[in-house]
């Protein structure tokens, strides 16, 4: 087995080997290397402790010095150069209380967490894989270095990260590993939530985002995400559905762009539904106003996840509009229906919305699907034709208000709003010198604002 190194990468470790050191590339990147993915990182691993390594390179960071992690500069790359090391008791479920520099590279892969990730190369030794890494990517299997009970033990978060790795490389997990998730999947209480947030994005914007259904299977989110346990247990006894709120946002998942806004939006879409539900006398449920209930709560979710104040914006305006119908016939209905959603998120509602149908039942998508193909085709042509869509396309700008006479203050946003209203209904009315005229009451056989 040949690995092509980055060249840079490849001159550290023959000049750590040529001091008389060992080296490796080591980690997710040998893994990445075989499956022919590419690397975000080329970590290496020697038996050279930090100051030696400080000693041989003219221009380094101390990163993690005190865990053995030296960066060596290379031009404008760094490249990350750990001492072999044994991780002392994980006193946190998260991080080690002392790590112990060791001469052993089997003693540092030991204590990675999967094998897929505990293989190490060089050119001179080839593969070093003594713990069935090869085997377990050819199997597509993610599977604990030695007992995953220990792993899981040492750090928490290694729990969420083997369901991310199973989302990304579409792997099965071992069934060792999956019971000690299960088993141990109620440590993640203590887990920071930015850690929690990082892995569940990577997960959710993978090739396979309907894996997400292992961290329910496991328990998992019965400790981070309970609201998502809510939807599985939420039946949809109606024409439009033919499975539970949850397994219906599961396909939803699938069935979006990898953006994290749209499948966080996709998630978290009908998160309102089981707050909302009733049941009428025909036995059909209904889930009445579950797109407004839905955003304060997808609110709610985003910031316990640490989420930034943009992307909570975002996905709750998405999900408080997802299951917005009204658009009437027409250019005139669909420029309503931008105005009335906002013309930078229209795009993504019609990403939604269309994702929304295709986990419906399969009888009514075909129709529904037709409808939406009409509503993105008039959209187009608005765009073409540089319809007025929002203030900043607007003829008329506050200060040509004031300029005309008005006071400034509250009244000022109120009118120009008016104003828009009035060019999304009349397109051919955006000018500067009509909405001036019609703002001062001259206009003829027209009543003033």
């Amino acid at each position: 087995m040949q690995i092509t190194i980055p060249e840079k990468a490849n001159q550290i470790i023959m000049r750590l080997s040529e001091a008389g050191y060992e080296a490796y590339v080591v980690g997710g990147c040998v893994r990445d290397a075989i499956l022919d993915r590419r690397a975000a990182d080329w970590d290496i691993t020697t038996n050279a402790r930090p100051g030696e390594v400080k000693a041989l390179f003219p221009r380094t960071i101390d990163t993690g010095i005190q865990h053995g992690t030296v960066t060596v500069l290379s031009g404008r790359e760094g490249f990350e150069v750990t001492t072999y090391r044994i991780d002392g008791e994980y006193q946190d479920g998260r991080h080690p209380s002392q790590v112990i520099f060791t001469p052993s590279l089997t003693e540092d892969l030991k204590r990675r967490d999967f094998t897929i990730n505990a293989m190490a190369y060089n050119d001179t030794e080839g593969l070093i894989d003594i713990f069935g890494g090869m085997e377990d990517l050819k199997e597509g299997r993610i599977r604990c270095v030695g007992d995953p009970k220990e792993r899981f033990t040492e750090d928490g978060l290694r729990i969420l990260r083997a369901v991310r790795f199973s989302a990304q490389l579409d792997f099965e997990i071992e069934d060792q590993t999956r019971e000690a998730i299960r088993e141990f999947a109620p440590g993640l209480s203590r887990i920071s939530a930015e850690r929690i947030q990082t892995e569940l994005v990577k997960l959710l914007t993978s090739d396979h985002p309907e894996t997400f259904r292992i961290l329910y299977d496991t328990g998992i989110t019965s400790v981070i995400l309970p609201e998502f346990d809510a939807c599985m247990e939420t039946p949809q006894n109606h024409p439009h559905h033919c499975c539970c709120v949850g397994e219906h946002t599961l396909l939803a998942l699938k069935a979006i762009e990898a953006d994290k806004v749209l499948r966080l939006s996709a998630l978290l879409h009908d998160i309102g539904k089981p707050g909302t539900h009733s049941r009428d006398v025909q036995g059909v449920d209904h889930f009445y106003g579950h797109g407004e209930a839905g955003a304060e709560l997808a609110g709610r979710i985003l910031r316990r996840l640490k989420f930034d104040n943009d992307t909570i914006s975002r996905v709750k305006h998405l999900v408080r509009f997802h299951d917005y119908r009204q658009i009437g016939p027409g250019l005139r209905g669909v420029r309503r229906a931008v105005f009335r959603i906002g013309k930078d998120f229209f795009p993504d509602y019609l990403k939604l919305r269309r994702a929304d149908i295709l986990a419906q039942n399969p009888l009514g998508q075909q129709e529904k699907l037709l409808e939406l193909q009409t509503v993105e085709e008039l959209y187009g042509q608005i765009l073409k034709e540089q319809d007025c869509l929002s203030l900043k396309d607007l003829a008329v700008t506050g200060r040509d208000l004031m300029e005309a006479g008005m006071e400034p203050g509250p009244g000022l946003g109120e009118v120009l709003k008016g104003l828009l209203e009035l060019v999304v209904e009349h397109p051919e009315y955006n000018t500067k010198e009509y909405l001036l005229t019609r703002l001062s009451g001259n206009s003829s056989g027209e009543d003033r604002l």
